[in-house]
C-alpha cells in the first residue's frame, strides 16, 4: 500500500530535466502556442474519427488550455511537426487545481492515425510522464499522487502503450444512451422541492452543489472558478437542458441540491448518425438522495431535448458508482454504448 504519510515531493522522482523526444519521421518537438490550436483540433477530429467517432473534442476545449491560469503551455504542452510543419501529435498534462483528497496529473493527446505503430506516441507519452512526475514532485500534500489518463475502449493500443509506462486499468466507465422515442415516465418529487430550469444567475449556486454531491465519486475534486466558468459560457453548453432542483426551508428560502447539466454539439451528430444532447453533469446532495430527484431532473432534460428535436440523449457514468447512478441511469431508459477506460500510475 503506497505510504501517504509523508509529502508527495518525497515519493516522487522527478527528472531535472524533460527528455528530448527524437522521432525520424518528426523533424520538429515544441511546445504549443494558441497559433496551434486550429492544427491540433484538425489532429484531435482525425484521432476521433479512427478512436471514437460518436464524438469530437470541441475547439473550445483547446483553445480553453492557453487562458487557464493552471496551465503553463511553455512547460505543459508538446506538439510534434512533420517536415512539412504539419501537427502529427500533441500531449498536455495538467496538474489538477482543487486538490482535496487527490493530487492528479492528466494527460492527454495523441498521435495522427496514419502515423501510428511507429514509435511516436512512445516518444510523446515517455515526455508526458516525465512532465507528469515533475508537477507531482512540486507538492508538499500527504495525498495520494495520481498521473492518469483515459482511453475508449475502441482504441486498445492506446492502453497497452499506458501499460509500458506503468498506468493500470483502474476504473471502467460506460456510455450511455437514451432513445428519445420511448416514453417517458412521469416522476413526482416531494412536497418542498422544486426543479425549474438553468439560468446563469444559478451559475456559483450549482458550482458549489456540483463540488459538495461530487466528492463521495471516484477521484472527483473541486472544479475551479475558471473551468466551471469556461463550461458553462462555452458555445456547446445549453440552459435550455439543463435544470436545478430547489428544495426549500422552513423559512420559505430555497437552495439548490440537485442538478443536470447539458451540452450540444453539431459536430458529432454526422459521424454519430443521429441528433444527440449530452448530459456532463447529474448530481443530488447526499442528503436529498433517495426522493426521485435525480430521476425528475433526468426526465425533464429528456423531454426538453426530444422537443429540441433530438434522438438521443447521452451520459457517462463510472461502472462502480457509490451512489448506484447507473442502476438509476437504466431504470430511466438508458443503455450501455460504449466504455471508456481510466488509466492510473499511483504514488
Amino acid at each position: 500500500m503506497t505510504d501517504h504519510t509523508t509529502p508527495l515531493s518525497a515519493r516522487v522522482t522527478a527528472p531535472a530535466q524533460l527528455p528530448v523526444p527524437e522521432h525520424a519521421e518528426v523533424a520538429l518537438w515544441r511546445p504549443a502556442t494558441s497559433d496551434d490550436i486550429d492544427a491540433i483540433w484538425e489532429l484531435e477530429k482525425a484521432i476521433g474519427r479512427a478512436d471514437h467517432p460518436n464524438y469530437v473534442l470541441e475547439r473550445d476545449q483547446i483553445a480553453e488550455i492557453f487562458d487557464f491560469s493552471f496551465v503553463d503551455p511553455a512547460t505543459d504542452t508538446l506538439v510534434a511537426l512533420d517536415a512539412d510543419g504539419h501537427v502529427v501529435a500533441d500531449g498536455l498534462v495538467v496538474l489538477q487545481p482543487g486538490q482535496e483528497t487527490l493530487v492528479k496529473a492528466n494527460l492527454s493527446g495523441g498521435v495522427l492515425p496514419a502515423l501510428r505503430g511507429r514509435g511516436i506516441g512512445r516518444e510523446l507519452l515517455g515526455w508526458q510522464v516525465a512532465r507528469a512526475h515533475q508537477q507531482l514532485a512540486t507538492s508538499g500534500k500527504m495525498l495520494p499522487g495520481w498521473i492518469s489518463t483515459f482511453s475508449d475502449e475502441r482504441a486498445p493500443q492506446n492502453g497497452r502503450l499506458y501499460a509500458r509506462f506503468g498506468l493500470a486499468c483502474t476504473r471502467y466507465f460506460l456510455t450511455l444512451d437514451r432513445l428519445l422515442a420511448d416514453p417517458i415516465r412521469e416522476v413526482t418529487v416531494g412536497a418542498g422541492i422544486r426543479v425549474a430550469g438553468y439560468t446563469p444567475e444559478l451559475s456559483a449556486a450549482v458550482h458549489a452543489a456540483r463540488d459538495a454531491a461530487f466528492m463521495d465519486h471516484w477521484s472527483s475534486q473541486p472544479i475551479p472558478d475558471e473551468s466551471w466558468n469556461a463550461y458553462v459560457t462555452g458555445p456547446s453548453f445549453t440552459n435550455d437542458l439543463s435544470f436545478v432542483a430547489f428544495a426549500t426551508e422552513p423559512d420559505g428560502s430555497e437552495h439548490v441540491v440537485g442538478f443536470v447539466m447539458s451540452s450540444v454539439n453539431e459536430d458529432d451528430w454526422a459521424a454519430a448518425g443521429y441528433r444527440s444532447s449530452y448530459i456532463g453533469l447529474v448530481g443530488v446532495l447526499s442528503g436529498w438522495r433517495g426522493r426521485h430527484i435525480a430521476q425528475a431532473l433526468l426526465a425533464a432534460q429528456l423531454a426538453a431535448s426530444r422537443a429540441a428535436g433530438h434522438e438521443r440523449a447521452t451520459l457517462d457514468v463510472d461502472s462502480a458508482s457509490p451512489t448506484g447512478a447507473l442502476d438509476l441511469y437504466t431504470g430511466m431508459g438508458f443503455f450501455a454504448t460504449n466504455r471508456e477506460l481510466a488509466y492510473v500510475l499511483e504514488f
